[in-house]
């Protein structure tokens, strides 16, 4: 039998008491590590992170906080080869696309710890200047932002067990919040060994940081007024948690992250020679292979000019040709597996319901594995859909399936695009592609109000743009409608969820003495 992974809960480590669920590489299908957390006493693992977690955390500085994280990032460092190796047998990605979900989780601690430490060392943050509440200054208002006493709950998505451990902790590490973190059952591993490498170094106090992988049965429970909980995965699931009565009852505060149909928009007037249709479609395709296409950001609709949809659909088509799929091990392959065969499942049948309104462009599925056996694997390769007829295939607007998959949809001129777009009803990130710096911003305003991110390409910034889908710590990660109305990172603004603002009203003379 495999090993059980203890959780770490109430400050030492604790083995569920049931036999678990198994973890499987999704390449081989071999068993690695069983995870389960039946029998926790989830009350006491609350209440200690946020009677010890918390008071030692807030006890200390932004500076001496933010000092801690810069410590988190040199034990993960030391570990990161063990990670890599975890991610290609538990979550079957290529050595790159695990560099996004390890690498990306410790650039976003580190710089999270840069702008911890220029924080200083006090323990409230000023919120605006005072202003004064009558016609005299000698009585004003002042607004500040101090720690939240509670516990911060993340249940999270299989598919970033790192990035998405350390992008939510990072923030509310640094506010002064302690973390309590449920990762997704299929790929916990990773989570569970960063925490416990973090954990047995001693870099934070006792109960800042705690992991729970199995069952997430009676964390909601668990919650209290002052706790916060954010959530990343299916809108149904998202549905649950806001029907909660520790979110309808006692308010707890709700960061929600689901669905989302992302798309990528080639401005009117590029054609297939220039360079922003290349730039267009070398990003679908990286958008539609990074992770097996499994990223919440990922490019689910591409929308062109109707008279470039035939030489877009070639274009694409012919790079995706090229990508091979199979065993991450194997240097010559690409692109690695979904994480579970039940997944791969998932994505079948989204495919059979797409096709019913619309046209496969392009179809990996047929093209052989490389060095994994198609009965046993939860590989795919890319399927590049479309439809000429964008405004009546509404389910490509309404069904996303987390895999490689995109489609393809002509537009008539750059209302409709706009139109077609925002059918999303509400997305992470849209990009757009083109040369003229006029519309380009013309568009950006008009996306702006239905996602949380706009990402413009023009050939001056073909080296130097970050990337569609990649989610940067300077920058918003949310979006609204129907990716959640959630928002994370954007710098220093993701430390507004872990923080209560309030206002004094006191004489000049207190105000200076909080010493904000």
């Amino acid at each position: 039998m495999t090993e059980l992974l203890p959780n770490f809960a109430a400050g030492r480590w604790q083995h569920g008491v049931g036999l678990g669920t198994e973890l499987l590489d999704p390449v081989l299908g071999t068993a690695l590590v069983r995870v389960d957390a039946g029998g926790l006493d989830v009350a006491e693992a609350f209440a200690f992170s946020r009677e010890q977690g918390g008071a030692a955390l807030r006890a200390a500085t932004y500076r001496e906080r933010a000092a801690m994280l810069a410590a988190v990032v040199k034990v993960l460092q030391t570990h990161r080869d063990s990670y890599y190796d975890i991610a290609t047998a538990n979550a079957g990605t290529v050595k790159n696309d695990s560099a996004v979900d390890i690498d990306g989780g410790i650039f976003t601690l580190g710089q999270y710890a840069r702008w911890g430490d220029a924080l200083g060392d006090v323990r409230a943050l000023r919120d605006g200047d005072a202003v004064k509440l009558g016609k005299e200054p000698i009585f004003q208002s002042q607004h500040l932002q101090v720690p939240r006493h509670g516990v911060a709950l993340f249940i999270n998505a299989f598919n970033f067990p790192a990035w998405g451990l350390w992008e939510k902790a990072a923030p509310a590490l640094l506010s002064g919040m302690p973390v309590i973190v449920k990762p997704a059952t299929a790929t916990a591993w990773l989570t569970q060994r960063m925490v416990k490498d973090v954990v047995d170094a001693g870099v934070l106090p006792a109960g800042a940081l705690s992991v729970i992988a199995g069952s997430s049965a009676g964390l909601m429970d668990a919650l209290q007024a002052f706790d916060v909980v954010s959530f990343t995965g299916s809108a149904e699931t998202a549905g649950i948690i806001r029907s909660h009565p520790a979110v309808t009852h006692r308010s707890v505060r709700c960061s929600i992250e689901a669905d989302s149909l992302n798309s990528a928009m080639l401005l009117p007037g590029e054609g297939p020679g220039s360079e922003a249709f290349h730039l267009l479609v070398r990003e679908v395709v990286r958008e539609m292979t990074v992770k097996s296409g499994q990223k919440c950001t990922a490019i689910r609709r591409i929308l062109v000019p109707a008279e470039v949809y035939d030489a877009a659909a070639e274009a694409i088509g012919a790079k995706l040709a090229g990508i091979t799929v199979g065993n991450p091990r194997n240097e010559g392959v690409r692109m690695g597996s979904l994480v579970s065969r039940a997944q791969l499942a998932t994505v079948h049948e989204g495919l059979a319901r797409l096709q019913e309104q619309v046209t496969v462009l392009h179809d990996g599925r047929k093209q052989p594995l490389l060095d994994a056996d198609p009965a046993v694997a939860a590989c795919i390769g890319p399927v590049l859909l479309g439809a000429r007829d964008a405004d009546r295939a509404s389910m490509v607007h309404d069904l996303e399936i987390f895999g490689p998959v995109a489609s393809l949809l002509p537009y008539r001129n750059l209302e409709h695009a706009l139109a077609l777009a925002q059918r999303g009803q509400g997305s992470l990130v849209t990009s757009l592609y083109g040369t003229d710096d006029a519309v380009l911003a013309q568009a950006t305003v008009a996306l702006a109000a239905s996602h949380g991110r706009v990402h413009v390409v023009t050939p001056e910034v073909a080296a130097a743009h970050t990337g569609h889908g990649n989610v940067m710590p300077m920058s918003l990660h949310g979006g609204p409608g129907r990716a959640g109305g959630g928002a994370e990172l954007g710098g220093l603004r993701a430390l507004d969820f872990y923080h209560q603002r309030s206002a004094v009203q006191a004489s000049p003379a207190v105000l200076a003495a909080l010493g904000l």
